[in-house]
Parts: structure tokens; sequence; C-alpha cells
């Protein structure tokens, strides 16, 4: 989410330093989307004070079916720097969403957004990246 492994080593120690100091409080973090919300938090206010990419209109088309199939083409790499270039809170829902580790209420209370906004994030991120994917990864045809 920063665009550089060091600022984002620095996010991540940061926020550890933060759960260890509550911790010490007698204040753990309350659950394990804690660190999702306070590393995201971090991340977009490193963000915010570098260079940010220009928004244009993406393209967009249906999700296919070959989209699985699509993205194992990928190197994992791609789908982060795809991901890294939407914007917030496109940005967050996708790489949560693409995590597959938390159900839609977490996601919602980490990125403090309610089930429409979430939903609309995610629903139109997918059909962006299915035509990023489609030109990137063309789609097999079917035998």
């Amino acid at each position: 989410m920063t665009g550089e492994a060091s600022k984002a080593q620095d996010v991540f120690q940061d926020t550890l330093r933060e759960a260890a100091f509550l911790a010490a409080n007698g204040e753990p973090p309350a659950d394990r989307c804690w660190f999702f919300r306070e590393a995201r938090w971090r991340c977009l206010d490193v963000g915010a004070q570098g260079v940010q990419p220009e928004h244009g209109a993406s393209a967009s088309t249906e999700v296919s079916p070959q989209a699985p199939e699509q993205i194992e083409q990928l190197e994992p790499e791609q789908l982060a720097i795809w991901i890294s270039a939407a914007p917030e809170p496109q940005r967050s829902a996708l790489a949560l969403y693409y995590l597959d580790e938390f159900n839609y209420r977490e996601m919602m209370s980490m990125l403090g957004l309610k089930l429409n906004e979430l939903s609309r994030a995610i629903a139109s991120g997918r059909r962006e990246f299915q035509a990023w994917l489609n030109a990137t990864v063309p789609a097999s045809s079917p035998e």
C-alpha cells in the first residue's frame, strides 16, 4: 500500500510496537482486525505524504468465469502492483478480498465502510481488474 518496501516495513514495525506498548499497559488490541486497521491507517498516512497516482477512468468489464485461471497465470507481484494503484477505499477492499482471510463484517470494521460501500468497492474493482486481466492474460477459448 505504501509503494515502497522500506516504508511498508516501517509501518509494520510501528504497528507491532504499538501493539506491544498497548499489551504492556494491560490494553492489548481488541481483536485480530486491530492489526490490519492500524497498519492500513498508517499506510494511508504514509501514502498521503508521497506522490499519488493519477486516477483516470478505468476500463471495466463483467467478471469472467475464467478469471481464476487467468489469475493463476499472474506473478503475485503483478496482482499486488495492480491493486496498489487502485484508489482508496477500493485498494484496501480488494486487498482484503483477495487475501480471502476475512468475512465481510470484519472487512467493514477494518475499512470503516458500510456493506453497500464495501460491496460497491469490491464489485467495481473486480470489473476493472477483469478488464486489465483480459488485456494482460487473455482467457483461453473453451474447447
